[in-house]
């Protein structure tokens, strides 16, 4: 491709307009609108492989839109009506349908690049974890916006009609809604009954990923390979629609979208366990001790160890050999709607948990990991709530430390409830007998940690199953 004639192209077109349309509307969209890409481990400039996930989500929209875009492109021969001119000329057709197809491709490619950087400038004053695993997810990102503009480009030329970008722009647009709410999702039924969903291989077709759950979960290998070859061809598809000067030759031109949509669905997984997967090297844990982190939150040992230590040397005082022995961040990446698993021997935490993300550092933060050590919460994965686990919670911690507080978290509206609900709990159970408590106890950590029964009515020397 000549660079000058790419030059004149990039002046005179309106591809820079569509790589400034794609930076505006989603640096607006991450910083305007408040959501859970501001919050937590999990924040697009938390971690890598997050700005990495959160920025390909934007794409449910990114991506019609350049479809959209592209398609006005198209339209630009006649509009100008020097259709019949241009194909007069020597000059093949191919030549100008890579000239016109390089201007967008570079703009778009660059407005994502944009994007991506300014995301990667906060992540590294962020973490000091770095790794290369989220660059193909940023890539494919990339790509399906030049294969969905190039697409589009070729729609347009094949339908010359000014209806032909917005009804483009719409399809692609639903496309990308249904494949994250009903058509590209598969329902099912966690093990506690609760219905739930999971991606299926369908989904993947478009170039939207779901939004960042958990800071240890990348998309697998085989979904970055069956992506890139459905969006090659549908790139394919969009150039030889360029081309083709007689319906033939358009017919023809679908060969490669419908051929990359069947080899690509013969790539992708089928089991959605395989489309999101740990990042094993994410989740290696670091150690002071005891208390252990994954590399991803390496940076928070040092505030963590001694608070850790500290709350297992007053869990062991308070119950002696059946006491946890060990303090690590959580790393198993269960379905949404599912009973967590918890650890006797282990005080399991998550940074984003409520009571830990609210704790300050040291008697706060000792506190909190003493609630997840006596009676850690058993609200479906992927669910919130307040009530029966967070009054045990308050109890056990008060009959560890002594005194009764509302816990690291609990909301200003409730803590009035709280202190009327467990504090005739907590002075009942620190009249009894030692061994009458520690009785109780045990039935309440039994009942929290299998997450069968109700905690607070063991503590109250109610059943605990």
């Amino acid at each position: 491709m000549n660079v000058r004639v790419l030059r004149i192209e990039l002046r005179r077109s309106a591809a820079p307009w569509a790589g400034a349309v794609v930076l505006t509307t989603a640096l607006a969209f991450l910083y305007l609108i408040p959501g859970s890409w501001w919050r937590g481990t999990t924040a697009w400039t938390a971690q890598w492989t997050s700005m990495a996930l959160w920025t390909r989500s934007l794409l449910f929209y990114l991506w019609p839109l350049a479809v959209g875009l592209g398609a006005l492109q198209g339209l630009r021969d006649h509009r100008s009506k020097m259709s019949e001119l241009l194909a007069s000329t020597p000059r093949p057709a191919r030549h100008r349908a890579a000239t016109l197809a390089g201007a967008t491709a570079i703009t778009l490619t660059s407005a994502f690049a944009l994007l991506v950087l300014v995301g990667a400038v906060q992540v590294v004053a962020n973490t000091e974890y770095t790794h290369l695993g989220w660059l193909p997810i940023s890539l494919v990102g990339a790509l399906s916006l030049v294969a969905g503009a190039v697409l589009g480009m070729g729609a347009g030329r094949a339908l010359p009609s000014v209806l032909t970008p917005p009804a483009l722009a719409m399809g692609a647009f639903v496309f990308t809604a249904l494949m994250q709410m009903s058509l590209g999702r598969t329902e099912t039924t966690t093990a506690t009954g609760l219905p739930s969903t999971e991606p299926n291989r369908v989904s993947l077709l478009s170039p939207a990923v779901q939004e960042a759950r958990d800071a240890l979960v990348t998309l697998s290998a085989s979904v970055h390979v069956g992506q890139t070859i459905w969006l090659l061809a549908m790139a394919a598809t969009g150039f030889a629609l360029l081309v083709a000067a007689t319906p033939r030759a358009r017919l023809l031109a679908l060969t490669p979208v419908l051929a990359g949509a069947v080899i690509a669905l013969l790539v992708l997984p089928s089991d959605p366990r395989r489309i999101y997967v740990v990042d094993e090297a994410a989740a290696e844990l670091v150690c002071d001790g005891p208390v252990c982190v994954t590399k991803t939150q390496q940076a928070r040992l040092a505030d963590l160890a001694g608070p850790g230590k500290e709350a297992l040397r007053l869990l062991h005082g308070a119950l002696g050999s059946q006491a946890p022995v060990s303090v690590r961040e959580n790393t198993a990446v269960l379905p949404e709607g599912s009973t967590p698993k918890w650890s006797r021997k282990t005080v399991l935490f998550d940074f984003d948990d409520d009571i830990i993300a609210a704790a300050a550092k040291g008697e706060e933060l000792t506190r909190a990991l003493i609630a997840n050590g006596m009676g850690p919460g058993c609200s479906p994965v992927g669910w919130s709530s307040f009530g029966g686990d967070e009054f045990a919670q308050t109890v056990a911690v008060g009959w560890v430390l002594g005194d009764l507080r509302p816990l690291p978290g609990t909301p200003a509206s409730l803590r009035r409830e709280v202190n009327a609900k467990t504090r005739p709990v907590w002075k009942e159970l620190k009249a009894l007998p030692r061994a009458e408590q520690l009785s109780r106890i045990n039935a309440m950590r039994t009942a929290a940690l299998s997450c069968k029964g109700d905690a607070f009515d063991a503590l109250k020397g109610g059943a605990s199953r």
